[in-house]
């Protein structure tokens, strides 16, 4: 029997395909034959009706725990995420630069934790962009002033900043793993799938970068760049005034 897949001989996309996150809660839903399965147990007899309802019990609970487990990760990632957003004002404030912090990142995290807002999922991963975006303008800014890299506290905050990065990482993959365990639960039939469906359960949606991370992910980080010396407040109006 021929291979299904022949790297041979079937079309290969040369250009490649990049992987992304789909922002999309599937509903758990059951159909008519799941309602006869559990009429039909009932009918053969109470022994078997009463094993089906135990075991509909214990997988409550089991995903009741899981849900549980999933706030508890992500509010992990909430509090490396506040870390990171007061190590950065402190960069911020040691540059001496006017680098603006969304004022209503802290008040977003305490939300994520409370487990009060239904789009956290999407929305973290939003706010989690923002301080990325933050921490670049902070390394723009270092390189653009050479000198500032000498600075003793500077360095100590940004070496917290990279240990923070790190962390943020493994509380995603840990994260992940949990919602991807939650996620193949609720579709298991029959017991987890109909506790699901009647509970009104949705998929949970993993943690996902932005387009602008992946590009930079593409960039060539060892290519020669000469480092832009800063530019005087005349020379910046005399560019407003050219543009």
């Amino acid at each position: 029997m021929a291979n299904e897949l022949d790297e041979m001989n079937n079309p290969v996309n040369e250009k490649g395909r990049d992987a992304n996150v789909i922002e999309k809660q599937i509903a758990v839903k059951v159909g008519v034959g799941s309602t006869i399965f559990e009429v039909m147990l009932w009918v053969l007899g109470i022994i078997p009706g009463a094993i089906f309802l135990g075991t509909k019990i214990k997988a409550q609970n089991y995903l009741r725990g899981l849900q549980q487990k999933v706030q508890h990760n992500a509010s992990q990632i909430d509090n490396y995420l506040e870390q990171r957003v007061v190590i950065l004002k402190n960069a911020a404030s040691l540059l001496d630069k006017a680098i603006d912090l969304d004022k209503d990142t802290l008040t977003k995290i305490a939300a994520y934790r409370g487990g009060v807002n239904p789009n956290a999922d999407a929305e973290r991963n939003q706010v989690a962009s923002q301080i990325d975006n933050v921490a670049r303008k902070i390394n723009i800014a270092m390189e653009n002033y050479p000198n500032l890299e000498s600075h003793a506290e500077l360095k100590d905050v940004m070496q917290q900043n990279s240990y923070l990065q790190r962390e943020i990482t493994a509380a995603r993959e840990v994260y992940n793993d949990t919602v991807l365990e939650r996620n193949k639960a609720i579709f298991q039939w029959p017991v987890k799938m109909i506790v699901a469906a009647k509970a009104g359960y949705t998929s949970r949606i993993p943690f996902s970068t932005s387009k602008e991370i992946k590009e930079q992910a593409r960039d060539d980080f060892f290519a020669d760049k000469k480092t832009a010396a800063p530019k005087t407040t005349e020379e910046v109006k005399d560019q407003k005034a050219s543009e």
